[in-house]
């Protein structure tokens, strides 16, 4: 692909829902923090293609902040499979060994009925191949940015899995002609 592509990838607003529960793709965001959504909007690049994850609380996010984005499913979150709509604390307690070997390696740990997040690394590689030269705002989630990162630095998938991405952060990564440039990671704008 010729071309430089800077892209500017913003993790969602919080979920409005209960905490430590791993949410449905139907999960609302909580866009109570308006103050942070403007200064957020507002460092934006106004001429940036758009693009997004199909869930509810990306499309909400990405309409707070005045966007139309191009619903990419590559941008999705990790799939958790069975364990979707459940609570972390309940799984713990009651989810056997599935739940702690998940946790012994959470890179290729493999949710039942779901998928790793070293296969979220290889649909987020795929969707990134798809974005041309140019400025592209991408409103997604912690897992799909940690993915994108793992990509760009040429992490492992483990490794990639310690950055800390908050919600409504901005994190920029550029695709040069002679390879990735991290420009900031999880950033907040006020």
């Amino acid at each position: 692909m010729e071309g430089e592509t800077f892209f500017w990838l913003v993790r969602h607003a919080p979920v409005d829902g209960a905490k430590g529960t791993i949410h449905a793709a139907d999960a609302p965001a909580d866009l109570g923090d308006r103050a942070q959504l403007e200064a957020l909007r507002q460092r934006l690049p106004q001429d940036a293609a758009s693009y997004g994850s199909p869930l509810r609380r990306t499309i909400e996010t990405a309409h707070a902040l005045g966007l139309e984005p191009q619903l990419m499913v590559e941008f999705g979150e990790q799939d958790f499979g069975d364990w979707t709509g459940r609570r972390h604390d309940e799984l713990a307690a009651t989810g056997g060994d599935a739940y702690a070997q998940f946790w012994s390696d959470p890179a290729r740990g493999l949710p039942p009925g779901g998928e790793s997040f070293e296969d979220q690394v290889a649909r987020v590689r795929l969707g990134l191949s798809r974005i041309g030269p140019g400025s592209a705002t991408l409103v997604v989630h912690s897992g799909t940015i940690r993915a994108a990162l793992c990509i760009a630095l040429d992490l492992t998938p483990a490794a990639a899995l310690r950055f800390v991405i908050d919600p409504l952060s901005l994190t920029r990564i550029d695709r040069l002609a002679s390879g990735w440039r991290v420009v900031s990671v999880n950033q907040r704008i006020s």
